[in-house]
Protein backbone atom coordinates (compact mmCIF):
# COMPACT_ATOMS: atom_id res chain seq x y z
CA UNK A 1 0.00 0.00 0.00
CA UNK A 2 1.14 3.47 -0.79
CA UNK A 3 2.70 5.16 2.43
CA UNK A 4 0.20 7.62 2.41
CA UNK A 5 -2.77 5.56 1.75
CA UNK A 6 -1.47 3.87 4.92
CA UNK A 7 -1.87 7.18 6.81
CA UNK A 8 -4.95 7.52 6.31
CA UNK A 9 -6.46 4.47 6.96
CA UNK A 10 -4.16 4.80 9.95
CA UNK A 11 -6.00 7.95 10.84
CA UNK A 12 -9.65 7.08 9.78
CA UNK A 13 -9.43 3.46 11.78
CA UNK A 14 -7.98 5.53 14.70
CA UNK A 15 -11.03 7.83 14.92
CA UNK A 16 -13.36 5.26 14.27
CA UNK A 17 -11.94 2.87 17.33
CA UNK A 18 -12.34 5.86 19.60
CA UNK A 19 -15.55 6.19 18.96
CA UNK A 20 -16.49 2.62 19.02
CA UNK A 21 -14.91 2.37 22.53
CA UNK A 22 -16.88 5.67 23.58
CA UNK A 23 -20.15 4.34 22.57
CA UNK A 24 -19.03 0.31 23.11
CA UNK A 25 -19.98 -0.94 20.24
CA UNK A 26 -18.06 -3.15 17.43
CA UNK A 27 -15.93 -1.43 14.90
CA UNK A 28 -17.70 -0.29 11.66
CA UNK A 29 -14.53 -0.82 9.81
CA UNK A 30 -12.84 0.67 6.46
CA UNK A 31 -13.92 -2.13 3.94
CA UNK A 32 -12.34 -0.56 0.98
CA UNK A 33 -10.41 2.34 -0.38
CA UNK A 34 -11.09 4.01 -3.69
CA UNK A 35 -9.13 6.53 -4.65
CA UNK A 36 -9.10 9.19 -1.87
CA UNK A 37 -12.44 7.86 -0.26
CA UNK A 38 -13.57 4.53 1.56
CA UNK A 39 -16.33 2.33 1.90
CA UNK A 40 -16.90 1.67 5.07
CA UNK A 41 -18.43 -2.19 6.21
CA UNK A 42 -21.81 -1.24 7.21
CA UNK A 43 -22.69 -0.23 3.64
CA UNK A 44 -21.45 -3.82 2.39
CA UNK A 45 -23.63 -5.34 5.25
CA UNK A 46 -26.79 -3.15 4.71
CA UNK A 47 -26.59 -3.80 0.15
CA UNK A 48 -25.82 -7.33 0.65
CA UNK A 49 -29.46 -7.51 3.20
CA UNK A 50 -31.10 -5.41 0.55
CA UNK A 51 -30.28 -7.74 -2.10
CA UNK A 52 -31.45 -10.76 -0.22
CA UNK A 53 -34.39 -9.05 0.57
CA UNK A 54 -35.09 -8.66 -3.05
CA UNK A 55 -34.28 -11.67 -3.83
CA UNK A 56 -36.46 -13.71 -1.39
CA UNK A 57 -39.36 -11.53 -2.53
CA UNK A 58 -39.00 -12.44 -6.08
CA UNK A 59 -38.02 -15.83 -5.71
CA UNK A 60 -34.62 -15.78 -6.50
CA UNK A 61 -32.14 -18.19 -5.68
CA UNK A 62 -28.88 -16.74 -4.43
CA UNK A 63 -24.84 -17.74 -4.87
CA UNK A 64 -22.62 -18.04 -2.01
CA UNK A 65 -22.52 -15.31 0.75
CA UNK A 66 -18.70 -14.93 -0.82
CA UNK A 67 -20.12 -14.31 -4.29
CA UNK A 68 -22.61 -12.34 -3.47
CA UNK A 69 -20.37 -10.13 -1.24
CA UNK A 70 -17.70 -9.64 -4.15
CA UNK A 71 -20.83 -8.64 -6.39
CA UNK A 72 -21.97 -6.38 -3.88
CA UNK A 73 -18.32 -5.10 -3.46
CA UNK A 74 -17.95 -4.13 -7.11
CA UNK A 75 -20.94 -2.60 -7.13
CA UNK A 76 -20.04 -0.17 -4.21
CA UNK A 77 -16.83 0.53 -5.57
CA UNK A 78 -18.50 1.64 -9.46
CA UNK A 79 -20.85 3.60 -7.33
CA UNK A 80 -18.06 5.39 -5.55
CA UNK A 81 -15.93 6.12 -8.11
CA UNK A 82 -18.89 7.70 -11.12
CA UNK A 83 -20.15 10.00 -7.55
CA UNK A 84 -16.37 11.17 -7.32
CA UNK A 85 -15.95 12.25 -10.78
CA UNK A 86 -19.49 14.12 -10.58
CA UNK A 87 -17.70 16.08 -6.78
CA UNK A 88 -14.90 16.86 -9.06
CA UNK A 89 -16.95 18.11 -12.10
CA UNK A 90 -18.98 20.07 -9.45
CA UNK A 91 -22.35 17.86 -10.52
CA UNK A 92 -24.65 18.39 -7.22
CA UNK A 93 -28.28 17.60 -7.29
CA UNK A 94 -30.06 20.35 -5.35
CA UNK A 95 -33.15 19.83 -2.82
CA UNK A 96 -35.33 21.55 -5.54
CA UNK A 97 -34.44 19.29 -8.06
CA UNK A 98 -34.36 16.81 -5.96
CA UNK A 99 -37.81 17.70 -4.56
CA UNK A 100 -39.72 18.37 -8.31
CA UNK A 101 -38.13 14.72 -9.61
CA UNK A 102 -40.33 13.40 -6.09
CA UNK A 103 -43.00 15.26 -7.33
CA UNK A 104 -42.65 13.93 -10.78
CA UNK A 105 -42.19 10.40 -9.55
CA UNK A 106 -45.71 10.45 -7.36
CA UNK A 107 -47.89 11.98 -10.18
CA UNK A 108 -46.86 9.09 -12.22
CA UNK A 109 -48.05 6.62 -9.17
CA UNK A 110 -51.17 8.73 -8.88
CA UNK A 111 -50.15 9.34 -5.30
CA UNK A 112 -49.75 12.72 -3.35
CA UNK A 113 -45.90 12.85 -2.19
CA UNK A 114 -47.31 12.59 1.82
CA UNK A 115 -48.81 9.34 0.48
CA UNK A 116 -45.44 8.37 -1.26
CA UNK A 117 -43.79 9.13 2.14
CA UNK A 118 -45.68 6.78 4.17
CA UNK A 119 -45.16 3.72 1.35
CA UNK A 120 -41.61 4.10 1.50
CA UNK A 121 -41.46 4.51 5.18
CA UNK A 122 -43.91 1.54 5.71
CA UNK A 123 -41.49 -0.31 3.43
CA UNK A 124 -38.91 0.14 6.13
CA UNK A 125 -36.90 2.61 4.51
CA UNK A 126 -36.35 6.54 6.36
CA UNK A 127 -38.35 9.83 4.12
CA UNK A 128 -34.44 11.39 4.28
CA UNK A 129 -32.69 7.72 2.98
CA UNK A 130 -34.91 7.50 0.36
CA UNK A 131 -34.17 10.96 -0.94
CA UNK A 132 -30.32 10.61 -0.42
CA UNK A 133 -30.69 7.38 -2.49
CA UNK A 134 -33.12 8.94 -5.06
CA UNK A 135 -30.04 12.32 -5.62
CA UNK A 136 -27.69 9.59 -5.93
CA UNK A 137 -28.97 7.51 -8.51
CA UNK A 138 -30.03 11.40 -10.09
CA UNK A 139 -26.63 12.14 -9.97
CA UNK A 140 -24.87 8.76 -11.45
CA UNK A 141 -27.50 9.43 -14.45
CA UNK A 142 -26.54 12.55 -15.19
CA UNK A 143 -22.69 12.14 -15.11
CA UNK A 144 -23.30 8.63 -17.16
CA UNK A 145 -24.95 11.16 -19.98
CA UNK A 146 -22.54 13.70 -19.37
CA UNK A 147 -19.60 11.60 -19.79
CA UNK A 148 -20.45 8.83 -22.12
CA UNK A 149 -22.71 11.14 -25.03
CA UNK A 150 -19.38 12.98 -25.54
CA UNK A 151 -18.01 10.02 -26.67
CA UNK A 152 -20.84 8.96 -29.36
CA UNK A 153 -20.34 10.43 -33.03
CA UNK A 154 -23.81 9.22 -34.72
CA UNK A 155 -23.26 9.68 -38.52
CA UNK A 156 -25.89 11.25 -41.35
CA UNK A 157 -24.75 7.95 -43.31
CA UNK A 158 -25.53 5.79 -40.54
CA UNK A 159 -28.98 7.09 -40.29
CA UNK A 160 -29.94 6.87 -43.61
CA UNK A 161 -28.71 3.40 -43.63
CA UNK A 162 -30.78 2.55 -40.64
CA UNK A 163 -34.12 4.70 -42.43
CA UNK A 164 -33.51 2.96 -45.89
CA UNK A 165 -33.23 -0.51 -44.04
CA UNK A 166 -35.67 -0.36 -41.99
CA UNK A 167 -37.88 1.11 -45.19
CA UNK A 168 -36.70 -2.58 -47.51
CA UNK A 169 -37.59 -5.23 -44.97
CA UNK A 170 -39.56 -3.50 -42.22
CA UNK A 171 -38.03 -3.06 -38.06
CA UNK A 172 -37.59 -6.07 -35.96
CA UNK A 173 -40.97 -7.15 -35.04
CA UNK A 174 -39.52 -9.51 -32.42
CA UNK A 175 -37.87 -7.73 -28.86
CA UNK A 176 -35.59 -10.11 -26.71
CA UNK A 177 -35.10 -10.59 -23.09
CA UNK A 178 -31.09 -11.20 -22.83
CA UNK A 179 -29.19 -12.90 -19.87
CA UNK A 180 -25.74 -11.54 -20.41
CA UNK A 181 -22.36 -12.77 -18.34
CA UNK A 182 -19.09 -11.54 -18.94
CA UNK A 183 -15.65 -13.22 -17.90
CA UNK A 184 -13.47 -10.78 -17.77
CA UNK A 185 -9.67 -10.68 -18.99
CA UNK A 186 -7.02 -8.16 -17.56
CA UNK A 187 -6.08 -5.35 -19.80
CA UNK A 188 -3.42 -6.73 -21.90
CA UNK A 189 -3.30 -10.41 -20.78
CA UNK A 190 -0.43 -12.76 -20.87
CA UNK A 191 -1.55 -16.48 -22.83
CA UNK A 192 -1.77 -17.65 -19.09
CA UNK A 193 -4.25 -15.07 -18.47
CA UNK A 194 -6.10 -15.11 -21.49
CA UNK A 195 -6.71 -19.34 -20.74
CA UNK A 196 -7.54 -19.12 -17.00
CA UNK A 197 -10.55 -16.53 -18.42
CA UNK A 198 -11.40 -18.88 -21.09
CA UNK A 199 -11.48 -22.39 -18.76
CA UNK A 200 -14.23 -20.28 -16.68
CA UNK A 201 -16.37 -19.07 -19.46
CA UNK A 202 -16.55 -22.60 -20.56
CA UNK A 203 -16.91 -23.96 -17.00
CA UNK A 204 -19.86 -21.34 -16.35
CA UNK A 205 -21.22 -22.29 -20.00
CA UNK A 206 -21.07 -26.23 -18.92
CA UNK A 207 -22.55 -25.38 -15.93
CA UNK A 208 -25.65 -23.82 -17.75
CA UNK A 209 -25.92 -26.73 -20.31
CA UNK A 210 -26.58 -28.39 -17.07
CA UNK A 211 -29.34 -26.29 -16.34
CA UNK A 212 -27.80 -24.26 -13.89
CA UNK A 213 -30.09 -21.20 -12.67
CA UNK A 214 -28.74 -18.54 -15.02
CA UNK A 215 -29.19 -15.59 -12.58
CA UNK A 216 -27.57 -16.99 -10.11
CA UNK A 217 -24.83 -18.41 -11.90
CA UNK A 218 -24.63 -14.47 -13.40
CA UNK A 219 -24.59 -13.16 -10.10
CA UNK A 220 -22.21 -15.47 -8.80
CA UNK A 221 -19.55 -15.46 -11.86
CA UNK A 222 -20.01 -12.16 -14.12
CA UNK A 223 -18.27 -9.22 -14.50
CA UNK A 224 -21.01 -7.49 -16.55
CA UNK A 225 -22.92 -4.53 -15.79
CA UNK A 226 -25.81 -5.91 -14.48
CA UNK A 227 -24.74 -8.77 -12.62
CA UNK A 228 -26.56 -7.89 -9.59
CA UNK A 229 -29.79 -8.04 -11.32
CA UNK A 230 -29.07 -11.59 -12.37
CA UNK A 231 -27.31 -10.42 -15.84
CA UNK A 232 -30.78 -9.86 -17.23
CA UNK A 233 -31.04 -7.17 -19.42
CA UNK A 234 -34.50 -5.08 -20.55
CA UNK A 235 -36.30 -5.98 -23.92
CA UNK A 236 -34.57 -4.44 -26.44
CA UNK A 237 -35.43 -4.55 -30.61
CA UNK A 238 -32.05 -5.87 -32.58
CA UNK A 239 -31.40 -1.96 -33.62
CA UNK A 240 -31.09 -0.74 -30.21
CA UNK A 241 -28.96 -3.51 -28.98
CA UNK A 242 -25.45 -3.47 -28.28
CA UNK A 243 -23.45 -4.53 -31.46
CA UNK A 244 -22.14 -7.67 -30.10
CA UNK A 245 -25.59 -8.55 -28.90
CA UNK A 246 -27.05 -7.88 -32.27
CA UNK A 247 -24.58 -10.00 -34.13
CA UNK A 248 -25.22 -13.25 -32.44
CA UNK A 249 -29.33 -13.09 -32.38
CA UNK A 250 -29.75 -13.72 -35.86
CA UNK A 251 -31.80 -17.01 -35.78
CA UNK A 252 -32.23 -17.40 -31.99
CA UNK A 253 -35.08 -18.38 -29.87
CA UNK A 254 -36.14 -18.69 -26.40
CA UNK A 255 -33.26 -20.51 -23.94
CA UNK A 256 -30.28 -20.73 -26.31
CA UNK A 257 -28.08 -20.09 -24.90
CA UNK A 258 -24.81 -18.72 -27.59
CA UNK A 259 -21.11 -18.22 -26.92
CA UNK A 260 -18.42 -17.68 -25.49
CA UNK A 261 -18.01 -15.20 -27.69
CA UNK A 262 -14.72 -12.78 -27.27
CA UNK A 263 -14.38 -9.41 -27.28
CA UNK A 264 -11.69 -7.15 -26.04
CA UNK A 265 -13.59 -6.55 -22.42
CA UNK A 266 -13.54 -10.76 -21.93
CA UNK A 267 -15.59 -13.97 -22.53
CA UNK A 268 -19.39 -13.24 -22.75
CA UNK A 269 -21.84 -15.65 -22.79
CA UNK A 270 -26.03 -14.55 -23.56
CA UNK A 271 -29.00 -16.62 -23.46
CA UNK A 272 -31.90 -15.12 -24.79
CA UNK A 273 -34.18 -15.08 -21.82
CA UNK A 274 -37.59 -14.84 -23.24
CA UNK A 275 -38.63 -13.25 -27.29
CA UNK A 276 -41.95 -11.48 -27.82
CA UNK A 277 -43.89 -9.38 -30.35
CA UNK A 278 -43.06 -5.36 -30.30
CA UNK A 279 -45.41 -4.61 -27.41
CA UNK A 280 -45.75 -0.90 -28.82
CA UNK A 281 -46.39 -0.35 -31.98
CA UNK A 282 -46.96 3.20 -31.33
CA UNK A 283 -44.42 5.60 -30.22
CA UNK A 284 -45.46 8.55 -27.85
CA UNK A 285 -43.78 12.15 -29.42
CA UNK A 286 -43.90 15.47 -28.07
CA UNK A 287 -43.07 19.21 -29.72
CA UNK A 288 -41.21 21.61 -27.25
CA UNK A 289 -39.46 24.81 -26.57
CA UNK A 290 -37.68 25.92 -24.27
CA UNK A 291 -35.15 28.55 -22.41
CA UNK A 292 -31.99 27.37 -21.13
CA UNK A 293 -29.90 29.61 -18.07
CA UNK A 294 -26.31 28.34 -17.11
CA UNK A 295 -25.24 29.24 -14.03
CA UNK A 296 -21.30 30.68 -13.60
CA UNK A 297 -18.96 32.22 -11.36
CA UNK A 298 -20.98 35.48 -12.54
CA UNK A 299 -24.05 34.22 -12.12
CA UNK A 300 -25.56 32.43 -9.26
CA UNK A 301 -27.89 29.67 -9.45
CA UNK A 302 -30.25 32.18 -7.37
CA UNK A 303 -29.86 34.70 -10.03
CA UNK A 304 -30.34 32.29 -12.93
CA UNK A 305 -33.72 30.82 -11.71
CA UNK A 306 -34.75 34.59 -10.50
CA UNK A 307 -34.29 34.83 -14.20
CA UNK A 308 -36.67 32.28 -15.58
CA UNK A 309 -38.72 32.97 -12.81
CA UNK A 310 -39.48 36.54 -14.32
CA UNK A 311 -39.37 35.28 -17.81
CA UNK A 312 -42.30 32.39 -16.78
CA UNK A 313 -44.58 35.58 -15.21
CA UNK A 314 -44.15 37.85 -18.08
CA UNK A 315 -45.29 35.01 -20.83
CA UNK A 316 -48.38 33.71 -18.49
CA UNK A 317 -49.60 37.67 -18.20
CA UNK A 318 -48.92 38.06 -22.05
CA UNK A 319 -46.18 41.07 -21.57
CA UNK A 320 -43.49 38.99 -23.60
CA UNK A 321 -42.82 36.82 -26.62
CA UNK A 322 -41.61 33.00 -25.70
CA UNK A 323 -39.21 33.14 -28.90
CA UNK A 324 -38.01 36.35 -28.53
CA UNK A 325 -36.83 35.60 -25.08
CA UNK A 326 -35.34 32.14 -26.34
CA UNK A 327 -33.16 34.31 -28.84
CA UNK A 328 -31.97 36.95 -26.48
CA UNK A 329 -31.51 34.83 -23.69
CA UNK A 330 -31.51 31.29 -24.08
CA UNK A 331 -27.84 29.55 -23.94
CA UNK A 332 -28.67 26.29 -25.79
CA UNK A 333 -27.12 27.20 -29.12
CA UNK A 334 -28.61 24.44 -30.80
CA UNK A 335 -32.06 25.89 -30.46
CA UNK A 336 -32.07 29.89 -29.15
CA UNK A 337 -31.92 31.18 -32.79
CA UNK A 338 -35.06 28.94 -33.26
CA UNK A 339 -36.89 30.62 -30.65
CA UNK A 340 -35.72 27.87 -28.49
CA UNK A 341 -37.64 25.15 -30.81
CA UNK A 342 -36.67 21.50 -29.83
CA UNK A 343 -38.97 19.69 -32.78
CA UNK A 344 -40.18 16.81 -32.16
CA UNK A 345 -38.74 13.75 -30.03
CA UNK A 346 -39.70 11.19 -27.81
CA UNK A 347 -39.44 12.42 -23.74
CA UNK A 348 -36.53 9.81 -23.50
CA UNK A 349 -34.37 11.20 -25.64
CA UNK A 350 -34.01 14.56 -23.00
CA UNK A 351 -32.35 13.96 -19.99
CA UNK A 352 -34.60 13.11 -17.14
CA UNK A 353 -35.01 16.27 -15.06
CA UNK A 354 -36.39 17.76 -18.13
CA UNK A 355 -38.07 14.65 -19.68
CA UNK A 356 -40.14 14.25 -16.10
CA UNK A 357 -40.77 17.74 -16.63
CA UNK A 358 -42.31 17.65 -20.18
CA UNK A 359 -44.42 14.84 -18.96
CA UNK A 360 -46.32 16.66 -16.56
CA UNK A 361 -47.02 19.46 -18.77
CA UNK A 362 -50.32 20.30 -20.37
CA UNK A 363 -50.44 21.40 -23.90
CA UNK A 364 -49.54 25.03 -24.39
CA UNK A 365 -48.70 25.25 -20.39
CA UNK A 366 -45.40 26.62 -19.51
CA UNK A 367 -42.94 24.99 -16.78
CA UNK A 368 -41.69 26.35 -13.23
CA UNK A 369 -37.79 26.81 -13.74
CA UNK A 370 -36.06 23.76 -13.24
CA UNK A 371 -32.92 22.41 -13.06
CA UNK A 372 -30.98 19.89 -14.91
CA UNK A 373 -26.97 18.72 -15.64
CA UNK A 374 -27.45 21.14 -18.29
CA UNK A 375 -28.73 24.31 -15.89
CA UNK A 376 -31.68 26.26 -15.26
CA UNK A 377 -34.72 25.79 -18.05
CA UNK A 378 -38.02 26.49 -18.70
CA UNK A 379 -39.93 24.48 -21.27
CA UNK A 380 -43.32 24.90 -23.10
CA UNK A 381 -45.06 22.02 -24.46
CA UNK A 382 -46.36 22.73 -27.84
CA UNK A 383 -47.84 19.06 -28.84
CA UNK A 384 -48.13 15.81 -28.77
CA UNK A 385 -48.52 12.91 -31.06
CA UNK A 386 -48.26 9.46 -31.72
CA UNK A 387 -45.91 7.92 -34.05
CA UNK A 388 -45.63 4.54 -35.56
CA UNK A 389 -42.94 2.53 -34.50
CA UNK A 390 -42.78 -1.08 -36.09
CA UNK A 391 -43.34 0.17 -39.84
CA UNK A 392 -41.82 3.17 -40.57
CA UNK A 393 -39.27 5.17 -38.96
CA UNK A 394 -37.91 8.86 -39.95
CA UNK A 395 -34.40 10.32 -39.37
CA UNK A 396 -35.03 11.25 -35.48
CA UNK A 397 -36.04 7.67 -34.49
CA UNK A 398 -33.26 6.51 -36.22
CA UNK A 399 -30.69 8.81 -34.46
CA UNK A 400 -32.09 7.48 -31.43
CA UNK A 401 -31.85 3.81 -31.61
CA UNK A 402 -28.88 4.28 -33.05
CA UNK A 403 -27.41 6.49 -30.09
CA UNK A 404 -28.74 4.00 -27.85
CA UNK A 405 -26.84 1.45 -29.39
CA UNK A 406 -23.58 3.45 -28.87
CA UNK A 407 -24.42 4.35 -25.02
CA UNK A 408 -24.59 0.99 -23.59
CA UNK A 409 -21.22 0.19 -25.39
CA UNK A 410 -19.79 3.60 -24.95
CA UNK A 411 -21.17 3.23 -20.81
CA UNK A 412 -19.29 0.21 -20.08
CA UNK A 413 -16.07 1.49 -21.69
CA UNK A 414 -15.91 4.71 -20.04
CA UNK A 415 -16.84 2.46 -16.95
CA UNK A 416 -13.92 -0.11 -17.39
CA UNK A 417 -11.12 2.81 -18.30
CA UNK A 418 -12.10 4.59 -15.15
CA UNK A 419 -11.86 1.54 -12.88
CA UNK A 420 -8.28 0.99 -14.41
CA UNK A 421 -7.35 4.18 -13.82
CA UNK A 422 -7.89 4.35 -9.71
CA UNK A 423 -6.84 2.80 -7.09
CA UNK A 424 -8.60 0.38 -5.61
CA UNK A 425 -7.76 -1.90 -2.44
CA UNK A 426 -10.09 -4.27 -0.67
CA UNK A 427 -9.55 -5.46 2.13
CA UNK A 428 -9.95 -8.31 4.13
CA UNK A 429 -12.59 -9.23 6.24
CA UNK A 430 -10.12 -9.76 9.04
CA UNK A 431 -7.94 -6.58 8.13
CA UNK A 432 -6.93 -5.33 11.37
CA UNK A 433 -6.33 -1.63 11.66
CA UNK A 434 -5.06 -0.90 15.17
Amino acid sequence: MRPCKKLIIAFLALAMSHTSLAAENSLDRVSVQINEGIVLESEIVNMIKTVKANAKAAGQALPSDAALRTQVIERLIMTRLQMQTADRMGLHIGDLQLDQTIENIAKEQKVTVAQMQQQVEADGMSWGQYREQLREEITLGEIQRIQVQRRIQVSAQEINNLVQMIQEQGMQQVEYQIGHILIEVPSNPNSEQLENSSKRADAVLKRLNNDADFKQTAIASSAGPKALEGGVWDYMNINEMPTLFAEVMVGAKTNDIIGPIRSGAGFHIIKVLDARGLQTQEIDEVRSRHILIKPSPILSEERAKAMLDSFVTQLRAGDADFAALARQYSEDPGSATKGGELGWAEPTAYVPAFAQTLDALEIDEISEPFRSSHGWHIVQLEERRKTDATDKVNTNRAHQLIFRRKFNEELQNWLDEMRSEAYIEVFDENFNRG
